[in-house]
């Protein structure tokens, strides 16, 4: 692994773990075990600009991996089981969801940059998106598929980050046992 993917992505398992404010670049250079030079050379600007390269990097790696499991499955119904399934055995086999949610980084965001947001935004849209067409796929309408796609991100997000918090799997457990039930609702109203 070169350098700078060292960098970024023990960054992102810090600020994932202890959010933008609760890391210091000293911190983030003694787990690299680089020196203070090496970290500028790659993020000239500092920690923000770390911040969204480790944003950019979770949008790739999250993004991927839900497009991996929407098109291994025929329905939204399934692939989103699925994706919550996987969730749900990571926390349990780790304790944590480090590398599938950045809502501890987030949650600093009014705080934060414009370029900041916009980064962390653009990761949020492409989930929806990717809910999106798979909701289409399964017959939705247009305005219909947009507005369920924006509840899934937004039940699969709060029940990641209610899951660290209380250390235990139940909220997403919850999420895929309630979730099916009112994409299938939704999906029959659309077909009405």
């Amino acid at each position: 692994m070169d350098t700078k993917s060292l960098i970024i992505d023990i960054a992102t398992k810090l600020f994932q773990q202890k959010g933008y404010k609760g890391v210091g670049l000293t911190e983030i250079i003694k787990a690299c075990d680089i020196s203070k030079g090496s970290l500028y050379h790659h993020f000239p600007n500092g920690k923000e600009e770390l911040l969204i390269a480790c944003l950019q990097y979770l949008n790739e790696e999250i993004t991927n991996d839900i497009v991996d499991i929407f098109n291994r499955y025929p329905t939204t119904q399934e692939a989103t089981n699925a994706m919550i399934s996987k969730l749900i055995d990571n926390f349990e086999m780790e304790g944590t969801l480090i590398g599938y949610t950045f809502s501890s980084m987030v949650s600093e965001m009014a705080s934060l940059s414009d370029p900041v947001r916009n980064a962390c935004a653009k990761l949020y849209t492409e989930m929806q998106t990717i809910y999106y067409h798979k909701l289409v796929a399964d017959g939705f309408s247009n305005d219909e598929a947009s507005s369920t796609a924006l509840m899934v991100t937004a039940s699969i997000e709060g029940g990641m980050l209610l899951c660290l918090t209380q250390k235990r799997a139940e909220p997403l457990q919850v999420i895929s046992q309630v979730l099916p039930k009112i994409l299938e609702t939704r999906r029959f109203k659309t077909s009405e």
